[in-house]
């Protein structure tokens, strides 16, 4: 009988512990990496140009793909292009109601890393790198949703 209440002790403290402790916290890498695709985006929706430059590399890339009449189509934008289609057309005319974003941080490793952005309209496919000290996103696929 002795061994009942010790065997429900144990239990609960491993329940606790794994309500608790269960979910891993992301490394500062990840709040980092989440932080720089926070800025891209909303640099974006806010038409706030200088927000959205600083968390381009110096070499990014973008590739959107598109659909029309069945085929695919895919154009290129470099970050120069980007931020001057953000500072000259100013804030994005798209209710608030959808300016969703949904950041994923899909793999780090070392200097590198991926992420996904889910917005409304289209899904961002993000390669990153540590660049200076700063994560700054280096490429990006767009696909514009159906």
């Amino acid at each position: 009988m002795k061994r009942y209440p010790l065997l429900c002790t144990l239990l609960t403290l491993l329940a606790t512990h794994s309500i608790v402790f269960g979910q891993a916290r992301p490394s500062p890498d990840e709040t980092a990496i989440r932080a720089t695709v926070t800025d891209y985006i909303e640099g974006y929706y806010a038409g706030d140009a200088s927000r959205m430059e600083k968390s381009l590399h110096p070499h990014y890339l973008k590739h959107v793909i598109s659909e029309s009449d069945g085929k695919l189509n895919m154009t290129e934008k470099t970050g120069l292009q980007m931020v001057q289609d953000v500072r000259f057309g100013g804030p994005v005319d798209l209710p608030q109601s959808e300016r969703k974003e949904q950041i994923t941080v899909l793999d780090v490793t070392g200097d590198i890393a991926s992420a996904k952005l889910v917005t409304s309209h289209w899904i961002d496919y993000l390669t990153l790198a540590r660049w200076n000290g700063d994560w700054k996103i280096v490429s990006v696929v767009l696909r514009e949703n159906e």
